[in-house]
């Protein structure tokens, strides 16, 4: 290991120098109002990246270097990004490169470098929340030992230490400005010179390509994902997750309510919009670009990522959605990402194409899907829709597919006709070979299946009334009888008996929702007794709609063969905090969650204990008679 080698590239900047950002923003009074505008002047070669290598060690036939490089001088201060850099040892030239960015409250990933490297790509993972300027640093990139050097912003901060930042224009002692209004005080340009230097250190280390560099981020690194992609033409394609979705300064109308915006923007919303807002930046990308996220994401909003990439020109664009996660992913799904940087960065087999898929009336809303013709054979099609607006909240119902030659066809019955509908579809695609994702925390096993989705299809209730939809379902007692396993629900801690918890969003649909004064009866079997915990949460980002409560009861189950039924009132829930009380009614459930483990059962995780396998769900149902 060799530890502290520092490599000049050229000769540092003067300190006083208006470092890294394009004279026009300095020189002139004139605020931007296009993204052209608020990036033009900016070079991110033109000055030196001062790279010092804090580390360097060897591991399974690669080489990883934690880095730091000059980001620029802001307000007469150098800042300066930590990252982990690796690349396969002995590659030889002409090496394709991705950067990889964090999300929030996280760090450079020392993991994400290992599975690219891994794939015969380098890699470097910036760590652009760090900050080292004596306060609580949120993170060090991973790997790294006390006392090393960390991201460290200088006179500007636009890490999570300075949160405000995100939305804001205005002038502060933080920001780049401290006498006016403007885009470039806003965290989400000095982040995004960050990482477009990122590229610039991709591009001059030796045996890179630079004419075959990719970007990659989650979350909050999806937004920079798609900042970077809509600035740089060094990138070659794009893998934005679980963000990166534009018009989040507006509010949004729902069936029950209107939506805050996601920002409340501090300064000139049409300047903002103009030259921040993710539907700004799409337009001028120009690679190819593949959307991964779960279809109930809060960060990125599912209708509004179509809505922002529909704007992209003439790229290929690719959409993979895990059905009912929030923030998560699916192996079908994660695997998406080295496959797409293979097609377009090594020249390796080429995606399928998009499913094609169209919303037809007959009787019923029909959606029918055609996979693409390609090498890898279809595994299966899930369809999936939803009569809610609000895509954080909705649950996706799954339709009863059939297949008819290669299409696959479901019909969608509705049960009213007063509510918009949605729908998409998921095609699964049998890999050649299983790909290993065991670098990532939760991927051990091989992923064996690729998941692609269609896009985005929707109806308005005036347009089923001109289609002369009928409804053709009715409300009854059965919300899930697990004839198709837990399909309509998503876990975690999935394969630990004593963590796992089990939850859907079933109860929120109108066709499935408690009727006033009914009981909730779950018939299931445990080969040993033990404790459940029963959780109802209330509004789920509906905040439109009352106040986020959550609401839990601890049963103990007897364990045996036969089934065994827990009915369960409102009453029965209690709120986390006294203030809440108990559960008043199931009509503001928005998820139910059946846990081995849940902070609401007063059990510290540590001193949770669980007996034999996990439980076996046969039933779950509305009870309204007087007695079980």
């Amino acid at each position: 290991m060799k530890t502290r080698r520092t490599f000049l590239q050229g000769t540092a900047a003067l300190a006083g120098a208006p470092f890294l950002v394009g004279f026009p923003v300095y020189a002139e009074d004139r605020v931007p109002q296009s993204v052209a505008e608020l990036w033009s002047g900016f070079d991110p070669r033109r000055d030196p990246l001062e790279t010092e290598v804090i580390r360097e060690w060897k591991e399974n036939g690669a080489v990883f270097r934690h880095v730091r490089y000059l980001i620029g001088h802001f307000k007469g201060k150098p800042a300066r990004m930590a990252a982990i850099y690796g690349f396969p040892e002995n590659a030889g030239k002409s090496l394709p490169a991705v950067l990889h960015i964090h999300g929030g409250g996280q760090r450079g990933s020392l993991s994400e470098v290992k599975l690219l490297v891994g794939r015969g790509y380098a890699a470097l993972s910036v760590n652009w929340g760090g900050n080292g300027n004596g306060k609580p640093p949120f993170n060090s990139v991973e790997g790294a030992l006390p006392g090393d050097p960390n991201t460290d912003w200088g006179a500007v901060d636009p890490s999570q230490l300075n949160v405000p930042g995100y939305a804001s224009m205005l002038p502060g002692p933080k920001q780049l400005f401290e006498d006016r209004e403007h885009p470039g005080n806003n965290n989400w340009y000095l982040l995004t010179i960050g990482c477009r230097r990122g590229l610039t250190f991709l591009e001059q280390q030796p045996g890179v390509d630079p004419r075959r560099l990719g970007v990659h981020g989650y979350s909050m690194g999806g937004n920079l994902t798609m900042y970077v992609a809509g600035t740089d033409e060094r990138v070659k394609a794009a893998v934005p997750a679980v963000g990166g979705q534009g018009w989040r300064w507006e509010a949004h109308d729902f069936t029950e309510g209107t939506a805050r915006p996601q920002m409340t923007i501090q300064g000139d919303i049409d300047t903002f919009r103009k030259t921040l807002s993710f539907e700004s930046y799409a337009p001028l990308i120009r690679c190819p670009v593949l959307h991964r996220s779960g279809s109930n994401d809060f960060h990125g909003w599912m209708d509004d990522v179509y809505r922002t990439n529909e704007l992209i020109p003439d790229q290929p664009l690719r959409y993979s959605w895990s059905p009912h996660l929030n923030h998560r992913l699916a192996p079908e799904v994660a695997v998406t990402m080295p496959l797409w940087f293979d097609q377009h960065l090594k020249g390796g087999t080429a995606l399928p194409e998009t499913p094609a898929s169209k919303l037809v009336f007959d009787g019923d809303p029909v959606l029918r899907v055609v996979p693409a013709k390609h090498g890898w054979p279809v595994a299966r099609c899930e369809i999936y829709y939803s009569i809610d607006s609000d895509p954080r909240a909705r649950f996706w119902r799954s339709a009863e597919v059939r297949r008819e030659g290669d299409d696959f066809v479901a019909r969608l019955p509705l049960h009213s006709l007063d509510r918009p509908l949605f729908a998409f579809a998921n095609v699964y695609h049998t890999l050649p070979k299983p790909e290993s994702m065991a670098e990532l925390p939760g991927m051990s096993d091989p992923v064996a299946e690729l998941c692609l989705s269609t896009l985005l299809h929707a109806a308005t209730p005036a347009d089923l009334e001109k289609e002369k939809i009928t409804a053709t379902l009715s409300p009854g007692s059965l919300i899930d009888d697990f004839a198709h396993g837990l399909r309509d629900w998503f876990q975690f801690n999935a394969g630990h008996p004593g963590l796992v918890q089990t939850w859907t969003r079933k109860l929120t649909d109108p066709l499935y929702r408690g009727p006033a004064g009914a009981k909730l009866k779950l018939t299931l079997s445990m080969p040993q007794t033990n404790r459940l915990t029963f959780v109802a949460v209330e509004n789920e980002w509906r905040d439109y709609r009352g106040p986020r409560r959550t609401f839990a009861c601890v049963r103990e189950i007897p364990g045996g063969a036969d089934p065994r039924s827990v009915i369960l009132t409102p009453a029965d829930f209690a709120g986390l905090t006294e203030k809440d009380g108990t559960l008043a009614s199931w009509d503001h459930v928005d998820q139910f969650g059946i846990c081995a483990h849940h902070a609401g059962s007063g059990i510290p995780a540590s001193e949770a204990k669980w007996a034999g396998g996990p439980p076996v769900f046969s039933r779950l149902e509305w009870n309204s008679n007087p007695s079980p």
